[in-house]
């Protein structure tokens, strides 16, 4: 289906065709007609599926058709992280290109004063994450009395991070009289209560399996010593000649000296986590991108929020206590269309995680022995000592509990030969 075909304003069309767009996405066809006609919508769609243009556009439009409101903010929209805050902003900016209305972007790690300056000065939209927003409430610099429309962008993961406190206390002050929209990549127990406590009779839409990762996304396992995955990661990057490289740590700690070690083996890396500053967190972003570093090293604060076009290899250096990570991990590469790899690198300590992992996919994962690399067997499995990290300024809030993993039964693997270049499916 094609945008025009969706009921937008000229001016939104001309912004679409503005991005080199013209089809809808799935999502984008399901959403957009629902959104304008004034409804709740709970959405169950991954990352990389377009649905920040599929409540942008609608959200701008709504905005266009109501009544002018000056210096009143009439649309909220909440993200888990910074990165995805700024991405947001960026596309309401860009959507809203032929429109009137100002955006502001509210996030922690920077100045505050400077945001205070901006909401002075009067804005229409505003795309925050939720700690920050509620310094401004406290500090009484923001007024959120006449919003119209209100974006739970990613809500699974803002209850991940511990968010739910901060969500109920900005929905207090909300008006009763909204439209809500909520975005989730699954739907746990705590989604559906959250969306029954703040959705009215919503549409809901559901544009791929729940939690199923991307089809194009070639998943394998390498099963290799824990002492032995930094010596082996180095190695494929070397022999596959990988020249842009997602890399998931478990902890801060961890990808900071993944990427110094990295650097030792002669293989340009940065980190980027909670602990960084936001200028660090861009700058390491941006060269990423560009090329001038060819693997970044994150912890799952950059799980979701990272939109990076055409990035062809995520790794889990360590895999994630939760097994909905692995899928928003992986859900980096594969994007808009294109294929990408998944590798993980997998100890004994963490075969009962990859069982969890197997086991919401519905499927087995394929496992390879890289020759050179095999497993000892006379080593025994140890506790995972660290969960995921917690709240993106890097104070944790409850926090994995230590799991004792141990080999499950079946845990077979395909022998190869030397490493060899992997044809991706479709």
């Amino acid at each position: 289906m094609l945008f025009k075909e969706l009921g937008l304003s000229a001016e939104l069309l001309r912004a679409v065709e503005k991005k080199g767009y013209s089809e809808a996405t799935p999502i984008q066809q399901q959403a957009i007609p629902h959104i304008l006609k004034g409804h709740d919508i709970l959405a169950g769609a991954q990352t990389g599926t377009g649905k920040t243009a599929g409540f942008t556009l609608p959200l701008l439009q709504r905005l266009q058709n109501g009544e002018e409101n000056r210096r009143k903010i009439r649309a909220l929209v909440l993200t888990p992280t910074r990165e995805l805050a700024a991405q947001v902003g960026q596309s309401v900016d860009d959507y809203g290109r032929y429109l009137p209305f100002k955006t502001a972007v509210i996030f922690g790690g920077v100045s505050i004063n400077t945001q205070i300056s901006k909401l002075r000065k009067g804005v229409d939209v505003i795309v925050a994450t939720p700690g920050r927003l509620l310094d401004h409430m406290q500090r009484r610099t923001i007024d959120l009395s006449a919003v119209e429309v209100l974006v739970l962008d990613e809500a699974d993961r803002m209850l991940d991070m511990g968010f739910i406190r901060d969500i109920r206390k900005i929905l207090q002050v909300l008006p009763k009289e909204r439209q809500n929209l909520l975005f989730s990549a699954t739907f746990s127990k705590e989604i559906k209560a959250l969306a029954a406590n703040t959705l009215n009779s919503p549409a809901e839409i559901q544009v791929a399996q729940q939690n199923t990762t991307a089809d194009r996304v070639t998943q394998i396992v390498y099963p290799v010593d824990k002492a032995r995955k930094r010596e082996l990661l180095s190695h494929r990057i070397g022999a596959e000649n990988w020249q842009q490289v997602l890399v998931f740590t478990r902890t801060k700690h961890g990808a900071n000296r993944l990427a110094a070690q990295l650097e030792t083996d002669g293989i340009t890396a940065s980190a980027i986590h909670g602990n960084k500053s936001q200028t660090a967190r861009t700058r390491a972003l941006a060269d990423f991108k560009r090329g001038a570093v060819r693997v970044l090293v994150a912890t799952d604060i950059a799980a979701r929020g990272l939109d990076i076009n055409l990035l062809p290899h995520v790794v889990n250096y360590e895999l994630p206590n939760v097994p909905e990570d692995y899928v928003h991990r992986i859900g980096r590469t594969a994007r808009a269309g294109n294929e990408g790899s998944a590798i993980s690198l997998v100890c004994v300590d963490e075969l009962k995680l990859l069982r969890d992992i197997e086991q919401l996919l519905g499927t087995k994962i394929e496992k390879e022995f890289v020759a050179g690399y095999e497993v000892d067997p006379r080593i025994k499995a140890e506790p995972i000592q660290n969960g995921r990290s917690g709240r993106p300024g890097g104070s944790r809030n409850g926090g994995a509990k230590k799991r004792r993993s141990g080999p499950p039964k079946n845990f077979t693997a395909k022998r190869s030969g030397p490493p060899r270049r992997r044809r991706k499916q479709a």
